[in-house]
C-alpha cells in the first residue's frame, strides 16, 4: 500500500502539458490548468488518507501481534508451572 501511495505521490498531475502551446487555445489551457490543479489537490488528499489508513493498519497489526505474543507467553507459563497440558485431562 505504501509503495503504491509513494508512486502516486511522485507523479504530479500538473506534469500533464496544459500550457497554451500544448493545447492550442488560451481559454482551454486556462480551464485545463484549473482542472488539473483541483485534480492534484484530490490526489494529494487521497494519498494523505491512504497513508493514514496504512498507519492505522500497521498499528492494528502490531497490537494483534503483541496480544498474541502475550497470550502465548501466558499459556506457556501455565504449562511450565503445571508440567502438564490442562486441556489434556
Amino acid at each position: 500500500m505504501n509503495g503504491t501511495i509513494g508512486k502516486a505521490a511522485k507523479q504530479r498531475v500538473s506534469d500533464i502539458p496544459h500550457d497554451e502551446s500544448a493545447i492550442g487555445n488560451h481559454e482551454l489551457a486556462g480551464t485545463l490548468g484549473d482542472f488539473l490543479s483541483r485534480w492534484q489537490r484530490g490526489v494529494d488528499n487521497l494519498a494523505k488518507d491512504g497513508r493514514e489508513i496504512s498507519a492505522r493498519l500497521t498499528a492494528s497489526v502490531k497490537a494483534y501481534s503483541d496480544a498474541e505474543q502475550a497470550a502465548h507467553g501466558d499459556l506457556y507459563g501455565i504449562l511450565q508451572q503445571n508440567g502438564t497440558d490442562p486441556g489434556a485431562k
